[in-house]
């Protein structure tokens, strides 16, 4: 497979960000939040914030057929296990509330939910579990920073790769990353030479898929266990989605218990 053609999916311009028209919900309480159902995929429901998604598709124009048909067998794979898709290792029980975030590397708002999430995650008791999603919409710097991120999964330092990159003021150039690399202690040789790894790309355009399944327009986005939200929220929205998710029991849209 020509792997410069399977790039061009993945390679989305400024041109999507110039569409792309955030939601940002301040600070919603419990009370506040609106939804609406979402007829595909069944069983998920999208939080209404003041405007409501243009549903403007990143992806149109600027794929190859090859490209065309990559994404639409990732997306095949994507629904068989949507849940698998969005969370990986799902939880057991519908006490934990599993969080799917969908971030590019140099999206301001990216950084700012990135950091909030990130710090309830480690809180205790916070009772929710976050799966990054690479999703570089702008440009090509950002998707070689969600690779090397990727690649360096394999040395098992994607989170210091992932926190780094968030809150570096510099570019993702390659000179940048062997620097990174080489500060954090991954192998530099190996981590170029993963980048290009099929898994990587496999995963990039599993993201994209999901993305597309969810109408999702930019960066971020996420989906809190049944809820889909397009934009920056604030933490008060997402401790308030994240108990109602636990009460009304968002493993329904998956067949948790």
């Amino acid at each position: 497979m020509n792997r410069e053609r399977r790039n061009t999916l993945l390679v989305v311009s400024g041109v999507a960000a110039a569409y792309a028209a955030f939601r940002i919900a301040p600070g919603f309480g419990r009370d506040d939040l609106v939804f609406e159902e979402i007829d595909d995929p069944a069983g998920f429901q999208r939080l209404t914030a003041g405007q409501s998604s243009s549903g403007f598709d990143p992806f149109v124009g600027l794929e190859t057929q090859e490209d065309a048909d990559n994404l639409a067998a990732a997306e095949i794979r994507a629904r068989q296990n949507i849940c698998a898709a969005l969370y990986h290792d799902l939880p057991t029980t519908a006490d934990e509330v599993p969080v799917a975030s969908f971030s590019d590397y140099y999206c301001p708002y990216c950084r700012v939910q990135t950091k909030r999430l990130a710090a309830l995650e480690a809180q205790t008791g916070s009772g929710i579990r976050v799966s990054w999603h690479e999703l570089p919409l702008l440009g090509e710097t950002s998707t070689l920073a969600a690779k090397a991120a990727l690649a360096a999964r394999n040395q098992g330092a994607y989170p210091a790769f992932h926190e780094r990159l968030m809150r570096s003021p510099f570019q993702a150039t390659p000179e940048y990353l062997q620097s990174l690399a080489n500060d954090i202690g991954v192998d530099h040789a190996r981590l170029v030479a993963d980048m290009d790894s099929d898994q990587v790309l496999e995963d990039l355009e599993i993201s994209a898929a999901i993305a597309r399944i969810f109408a999702f327009i930019g960066t971020p986005a996420m989906v809190i266990g049944r809820t889909v939200i397009q934009g920056e929220v604030s933490e008060r929205t997402v401790q308030a989605i994240v108990a109602r998710e636990r009460e009304e029991g968002w493993g329904s849209a998956c067949r948790v218990a």
